[in-house]
């Protein structure tokens, strides 16, 4: 926790001592007199994410900006104003703050209703994404353009860095049979686009029903080679998990393992993402064995904790001490973040053979495929646990979405 909270405060120091570098969409579009918006009734989907460059939130920009509307908030997973846990059910409310109406889309509904469309003019997207596809926001935000679709209403996406800078792809396409709300489109496990970028493609490669009326208000200063430390830009946690802009890192190192519920990743300590790690482990072997394999831009180290809380187990298991490694990005650019996981599925195979560790916990292959988009995965694994068995499949679309997405591309 007081990791967390110091580079939190570490980088929120640097931004606002520094001054950023890259201007958000929320402040070009305000810099612009809010032109695009003017005399028109605005439904603004966002969450506590959604700031301009000195923490005023969107929600309190267009609510206080001249000539513009703001007659409906709408909420995604955790909320408009971040108050709701992973996975749990958001309900309509009205913002204490404004006395806007707020509208869920994560409850009965992910997809805007006509009736909650029907007194807006244009629905405007504003948050921080970190770039991967099991991360629900894009989701949100691609159903929110097709609603738009359907009923005749604007759509804008005001711009965000992605965090991982625009070049980072793996991952293959989601297959037929796949698609959920973490895997919504046949797009990589990291895609390498800014949400105005991704909705770009969305719209332009009809992987929506119907085609929106689409603005998107870029950033101005962003190149695809920055990280988010690299724009002088405040973070504001999107999720509770992603405390700061490097949890986005890791997040797609660990996040499909942590699927099964048989390993800690470090949800629940001071390292969300981070580990790897189980009672059972020798966490100095673990380590040595994990460094031998000299995988580019990665390094690991043993750790032994125990956790504060646990997910999606019982609780008496949850809190015991638990031995591991934890891993370090040394180069991002460099690194295979998603492939780390299944070497050390590898590694854990070789040093304790008689684990079933697939086996523990059947019930969640369904969400494990759905969050790899396929089974091939999980089945071409399980028979050797070796990753030379999985990574030419999962490589096999990066280059091909790279070239098709190009062209979507708002920044060099």
């Amino acid at each position: 926790m007081k990791r967390n909270i110091l580079a939190i405060v570490v980088g929120l120091v640097f931004s606002l001592a520094m001054g950023a570098v890259v201007k958000p969409g929320i402040e070009v579009l305000r810099d612009g007199g809010f032109k695009q918006l003017q005399g028109k009734r605005v439904g603004l989907v966002t969450n506590p994410s959604g700031i301009d460059n000195n923490l005023k939130s969107t929600v309190d920009i267009l609510n206080e900006a001249p000539g513009v509307r703001l007659v409906a908030l709408f909420g995604p997973e955790h909320g408009v104003r971040g108050n709701a846990h992973a996975g749990d059910a958001v309900g309509d409310e009205v913002d204490p703050k404004t006395g806007v109406k707020m509208y869920s889309l994560y409850g009965k509904t992910h997809k805007p209703t006509a009736e909650m469309l029907r007194n807006i003019d244009v629905l405007v997207y504003d948050i921080q994404d970190i770039g991967c596809r099991s991360y629900t926001f894009y989701a949100t935000m691609g159903v929110c353009m097709e609603a738009c679709a359907e009923q005749g209403k604007e759509f804008m996406v005001l711009d965000r860095p992605n965090p991982l800078g625009g070049n980072k792809v793996e991952g293959n396409l989601v297959e037929d049979g796949y698609f959920s709300f973490v895997s919504k489109y046949a797009i990589p496990y990291l895609y390498g686009l800014t949400p105005g970028e991704l909705a770009r493609f969305l719209n332009g490669e009809h992987m929506i029903k119907g085609t929106a009326k689409l603005t998107v208000i870029p950033m101005e200063g962003w190149t695809r080679d920055m990280k988010f430390r690299d724009t002088g830009m405040p973070w504001v946690a999107p999720s509770p998990q992603i405390p700061a802009p490097e949890n986005a890192f890791f997040y797609p190192v660990s996040g499909i393992l942590g699927e099964l519920y048989i390993f800690k990743t470090g949800i629940g300590y001071t390292l969300p993402f981070e580990c790897f790690a189980a009672s059972w482990i020798d966490a100095d072997a673990l380590a040595e064995r994990m460094n031998a394999l000299n995988l580019p831009g990665m390094q690991f180290r043993p750790i032994n904790y125990k956790p504060f809380f646990a997910l999606g187990v019982a609780v008496d298991q949850s809190l015991q001490e638990v031995h591991g490694v934890q891993t370090y990005i040394t180069d991002l650019d460099k690194a295979n973040l998603v492939m780390t996981q299944f070497y050390f599925l590898q590694v854990i195979h070789e040093m304790y053979p008689d684990k079933q560790l697939f086996e523990q916990n059947t019930k969640r292959y369904n969400m494990f495929d759905k969050v790899c988009g396929t089974k091939e995965i999980r089945e071409r694994f399980c028979k050797r646990y070796q990753v030379a068995d999985i990574i030419d499949y999962f490589n096999k679309d990066t280059e091909a979405f790279k070239q098709r997405s190009a062209k979507y591309y708002l920044y060099n």
